[in-house]
Formats: structure tokens, C-alpha cells, sequence
């Protein structure tokens, strides 16, 4: 086997190497380059890594480690210490960490946890209304109740627009304070009035990065917490939540309890979740945000959260494999908003608590989405008494589905195999077994 091969084979070893590696070759190869045997360090080149044997890492627990605390900010520390020196690995040790501020995450830093025995979790969520306006320019607020905040606090300041009724969210950092009035760690950039409903609580996501790209996040538990903390969106927050980022691997990841979501990934590129756990979150178990692209969602267990997998805005040419979707409230799996070119396959969704996997009906022609294969699932009692396995909602066309075993093993009621709605498109269904419905297949079109 030749260096450029074997190289590619160790992909899970450290990922800068495996999206390099990868992507140069096939240039290489779609170009008539020459194939890269030997790689080296070079200035500038953050596209080829040799494979190292050793590289830097820090440890961060308890006691016996680098950096002894239990804190973000020990956390935060070791990462910092990781990123300054151009990347390598933070190795959490086993205890419980209590956050007050996210884990914020850079390129090539891998957070590595000790399994299920390492767990993040969120201290308890203060909240307060704005005692005073604040406008775009400034970087300070003032809050009528200030007990439970701290300098060092993330914070979430919520607000609606007085001219346009739209949401204001802004994430900040409370830097210093004098009574109940805090400096901010930069400018609001949006007005937050009182006649806005403006409030601050002290809500984050557990690991967080924006911008980044090539790093980690394995062998950990995030804990929500969701008890004592107030729900923020999966747009902003969840156990892990991301923005802007690419070649992302989140792995053997432990994501619970969050008010929200489990993760989160908006409009990143090239991630994988593998292995993970999310459970018990109220909002979405694993949530492919709008725009990302390449996404690979392989062997995970999600469970007992509002949806398991939400693929949101121009999700495409994703994966979707061999996971376990069971007990979600609402739906297992749901797709739409010109979501295209997506593989969900031999996947197990259990006892949904309405809809196996929902085709959402969107904003007519156009929105729907297109293209995808839905293949050799497995859907097992979806719904109430009205549920439904595979519920294809307004004008969706042009998808494959094909091969799934569609089981009801309660009693029949008015339940549904594959529901196509009125103004359903042409779809290919194809060689879906289909038992123990009281309708197999509900055409709802007009002849």
C-alpha cells in the first residue's frame, strides 16, 4: 500500500490530516497532479499534515492534571493554552464540571473527554428585565434584578424589535459591573429598550464554536440541566452548537437535558456525529442547520427529545445512517425547506409520537424537498391513534422511498403506512413493506 493510501486510512486519527489528505488526493487525481507520498510541514500549507505520532495536549481536572479546576474557565483555559500553539488536544478528566460560561471551541482543538464519567453541566439560569434602555452602541446593560449573576457570566439578552416586532437575541460575556449595571464584552449592535421586553439570563450553549473549522469534540457528557434553566432555541444554544464552521467530527458525545436542543450545527460544512447519545432535550435531538452542506449522521441513539433529527433550510447531500430514533415526541426524522440530495437509510425509528418521517409541507413550489433517498428504514408504531409512518406533505415531489419496513404492532385504529397528501407530487415508492395499518398507503390526491 502506498503512503498516500495508508495516510488516508488513518482519517480517524486526527482530522486536520483526514480532510486534507482526502481532498488533495482526489485533486491530485481529478487534475493529473502528482500524489502527494511524503508529506511534509510546510509554511502556509494547512491542506497537508504529515501524520504524527504525538502531538500537543494538556489536561484539565479535578487534581493531577496540567490545569487543576472544574470550572469553563479551567476549560477554557487548557483550550486557549491548545489553540495558541496551532492545535492538539485537550484531555478532560473524569469529574463534574459546572458551567457558567460555554466551552468555546478553535481550529485544530480537539476536547477529548473520559466517556461517560466526564460531564459538563450548566449551572442553574438567572433571568432579569432590563432596568434601563440600552441602545446599538452601547456595551453595558442594566438589569432591575441582578441576584444570580456574576462577572464571567455568559449571558442571552432577548428582545423584540419596536419597529419591526422581528426577535432580537444577543450572546455576550458580563466583564465587569458595579451594583446592577455590567460592561459587556462587546457592543450590543441592536437596541434593547424596555418598551422591547428586554430581558438577560444567564442561558449558553455547553461547547460552542463559530468560524472555526478542523476540530473535535469525543467522549464526553453535556449535561443541560434543564430543570433549572429557561429554553433557548436551537438556532443559538444546545449542548453543542456550532456556527459557520467545517470538517467538524462530534463523537461518543453525550448530549442530555438541554431546554433546547441536544446539537446543533448551523450553516457548517463536513460534520460528522457519530456515535453520539442525545436524549431527553425538549427541543430537537440532532439539528443539520440551514445551509449545511455534506453532513454525516451515523450510529446514533436519539431519544425521547420534540424531534429527533430536524433537517432545517438547504440541508443537502447529507447522510443519514443506522441510527436509532425512539420515543421523540413529535416526529423521528423531518425534512423540507430545500433540503435535497440527502440519503436517510437503515435507520431504526421507534414509537414517534406522531410521524415516523414528515415530509414538511413548506411554502409551496419550490421550498419542498427534492431528491432524496429514503431507504431500508425501519419505522415501528408511529403516532396516536391517527399516526402516521411516512407523512408526505404539500407539493413534495421527486424523492425515492424505497425498500422500508413500515410495522404498526398496536392495534390498527385509523393509523397510516405512507400518507401522500393533496397536493402531493410525483414520488417513487417502491418494494416498502407495509403491515398492521388500518390504511397502508392514503393517496389524498386528486385523480
Amino acid at each position: 500500500m502506498d503512503m498516500s493510501k495508508r495516510l488516508i486510512m488513518t482519517r480517524r486519527g486526527w482530522l486536520q490530516l483526514a480532510s486534507g489528505m482526502a481532498a488533495s488526493t482526489a485533486v491530485a487525481e481529478s487534475e493529473g497532479l502528482p500524489l502527494i507520498t511524503r508529506p511534509r510541514a510546510t509554511s502556509g500549507d494547512t491542506a497537508i499534515e504529515p501524520d504524527w505520532e504525538e502531538r500537543l495536549s494538556i489536561t484539565v481536572g479535578p487534581d493531577k492534571a496540567d490545569i487543576v479546576g472544574v470550572t469553563d474557565k479551567s476549560l477554557q483555559a487548557a483550550v486557549e493554552y491548545i489553540a495558541r500553539r496551532g492545535g492538539g488536544t485537550v484531555k478532560v478528566l473524569p469529574g463534574v464540571y459546572r458551567l457558567r460560561g460555554p466551552v468555546r471551541l478553535y481550529d485544530h482543538v480537539r476536547l477529548q473527554g473520559s466517556g461517560p464519567e466526564t460531564v459538563l453541566i450548566k449551572e442553574p439560569s438567572a433571568e432579569s428585565a432590563l432596568a434601563e434602555d440600552s441602545d446599538w452602541y452601547d456595551q453595558e446593560i442594566t438589569l432591575a434584578d441582578a441576584s444570580g449573576f456574576q462577572v464571567g457570566d455568559a449571558v442571552c439578552i432577548r428582545a423584540v424589535n419596536s419597529d419591526t416586532k422581528a426577535p432580537v437575541v444577543i450572546k455576550r460575556t458580563l466583564i465587569a459591573r458595579s451594583g446592577n449595571r455590567f460592561k459587556l464584552d462587546r457592543a450590543l449592535r441592536e437596541n434593547t429598550w424596555k418598551i422591547g421586553n428586554a430581558t438577560v439570563a444567564t442561558l449558553f450553549p455547553i461547547v460552542t464554536a463559530e468560524e472555526a473549522a478542523d476540530f473535535a469534540v469525543e467522549d464526553i457528557c453535556l449535561d443541560g440541566n434543564k430543570e433549572n434553566n429557561a429554553n433557548l432555541d436551537g438556532n443559538y444554544a444546545g449542548c453543542v452548537w456550532i456556527q459557520d464552521c467545517s470538517r467538524v467530527v462530534i463523537r461518543k458525545v453525550i448530549a442530555c437535558n438541554y431546554n433546547g436542543d441536544g446539537i446543533s450545527w448551523q450553516i457548517c460544512h463536513d460534520v460528522r456525529v457519530e456515535e453520539c447519545q442525545s436524549m431527553d432535550n425538549t427541543g430537537l435531538g440532532m439539528h443539520p442547520g440551514s445551509g449545511s452542506q455534506r453532513t454525516v449522521i451515523r450510529n446514533n441513539v436519539i431519544e425521547r427529545n420534540n424531534i429527533g433529527i430536524f433537517f432545517c433550510w438547504g440541508v443537502q447531500y447529507g447522510l443519514a445512517e443506522k441510527n436509532t430514533l425512539r420515543d421523540n415526541l413529535d416526529c423521528g426524522i423531518s425534512i423540507g425547506h430545500r433540503d435535497h440530495e440527502n440519503i436517510i437509510r437503515e435507520n431504526e425509528i421507534l414509537n414517534s409520537g406522531k410521524t415516523g418521517i414528515l415530509f414538511r409541507p413548506e411554502r409551496g413550489e419550490g421550498f419542498t424537498a427534492a431528491r432524496n433517498r429514503v431507504e431500508n428504514n425501519r419505522i415501528v408504531d408511529s403516532g396516536a391513534e391517527d399516526g402516521v409512518a411516512i407523512d408526505i406533505q404539500g407539493v413534495t415531489a421527486g424523492n425515492i422511498i424505497a425498500g422500508n419496513t413500515l410495522l404498526e404492532t398496536r392495534a390498527s385504529a385509523r393509523r397510516i403506512g405512507i400518507r401522500l397528501g393533496p397536493e402531493a407530487g410525483d414520488n417513487t415508492l417502491a418494494d416498502n413493506r407495509v403491515e398492521g395499518f388500518a390504511v397502508p398507503l392514503a393517496d389524498n390526491r386528486s385523480s
